[in-house]
């Protein structure tokens, strides 16, 4: 079978190669993949700025069907649509070092190949609404943004929620506040960007960049209440903003690092407002069959703005790097 190798650091080490299928053994079943699509870490685990034993196949997520089951499969059948989980281990409960230890294409082989063997227990039914593409999104980018709306906080009618960014992870918050009844708020630097945010549902948007004291300019904005929930996806750099924003008791959801791994934030505002800062690391497979519930309920449809053939990954993944992207950057995989 064709599958997508790292076999070094940088985006012209990714090579197209050939392995062996596995067998199916008990428990087991063989997906034959649609669709992957692209989140920013795929883009540091091939430039090389994390560790990965080489050679290695990149990518965490994926939609395919099922095409054969192993002895004792109970949880899907041959012809099902489904998607494999982002953190294998993690099924229930909270957040363990041993449950995120093991994650798809940097701590083991990913999804970019026509075919993968996995657990029935690392499975999730996909909404059937949703096209291969679509369906491709949600493991990892869909999940964080449900565990960021609805783990620490619970958004309702009135709510106030601001959403950093029109990448996947934020448009998926913005989908998710809207649907609970959030008045939403969306930053950004493209003021196309945010046009398309308002396009969408956002109901208030700002250019952080003409703004930079964006914070205090959210505050005035929501009348001096501030926000119940804002979806950090930056860290560095933005945490004190975030900070700001909040209303009294209100929580960060803190779900990236794009500004990198160290930020600061000054002590006075976190105590006054009694602000949470709360770190999200995805979420188990519990918690996105509750998301698929809701994505199939509410009928919503993940942004996908560009999508490439398996073979195109290194430009798919410059088109990210760039920040071109308007959601969800997806590959289709041709059989």
């Amino acid at each position: 079978m064709r599958v997508l190798e790292l076999v070094g650091p940088g985006l012209d080490a990714i090579r197209l190669a050939e392995r062996r299928e596995k067998e199916v053994p008990p428990g087991h079943v063989r997906l034959k993949l649609k669709a992957v699509s692209l989140n920013y870490r795929d883009l540091l685990i091939a430039k090389g700025s994390v560790p990965v034993a080489y050679p290695c196949i990149p990518l965490s997520d994926a939609v395919g069907e099922v095409v054969e089951t192993g002895a004792g499969v109970t949880r899907v059948k041959v012809g099902d649509r489904v998607c494999p989980t982002y953190y294998p281990d993690w099924v229930d409960g909270t957040v363990s070092p041993e449950k995120f230890a093991r994650d798809r294409g940097w701590h083991g082989d990913g999804v970019a190949a026509e075919y993968l063997v996995l657990s029935e227990q690392e499975l999730l039914h996909v909404p059937a609404h949703l096209s291969d593409a679509e369906a491709s999104t949600l493991p990892c980018a869909a999940v964080t943004a449900w565990a960021a709306v609805t783990r620490h906080v619970t958004l309702r009618p009135g709510s106030t929620a601001l959403i950093q960014g029109t990448g996947g992870v934020s448009l998926f918050a913005l989908q998710f506040a809207l649907a609970a009844g959030a008045e939403t708020f969306l930053i950004s630097s493209s003021d196309e960007k945010l046009e398309r945010a308002k396009a969408l549902g956002a109901h208030h948007v700002l250019n952080y960049r003409a703004t930079p004291q964006w914070g205090a300019a959210i505050l005035e904005q929501s009348g001096g209440r501030g926000m119940d929930l804002v979806v950090d996806v930056v860290g560095a750099g933005t945490l004190e903003q975030s900070v700001i924003a909040l209303s009294n008791g209100g929580h960060v959801s803190q779900v990236g690092i794009l500004g990198g791994f160290a930020a600061s934030v000054s002590l006075y505002p976190l105590m006054t407002k009694e602000a949470h800062v709360d770190g999200i690391m995805s979420g188990s497979r519990d918690c996105a069959e509750s998301m698929m519930r809701a994505i199939a309920h509410q009928r919503l449809r993940p942004v996908v703005q560009d999508s490439h053939e398996l073979a195109d990954l290194p430009e798919a993944l410059l088109h990210l790097e760039g920040q071109h992207h308007f959601g969800k950057v997806t590959l289709a995989i041709d059989h």
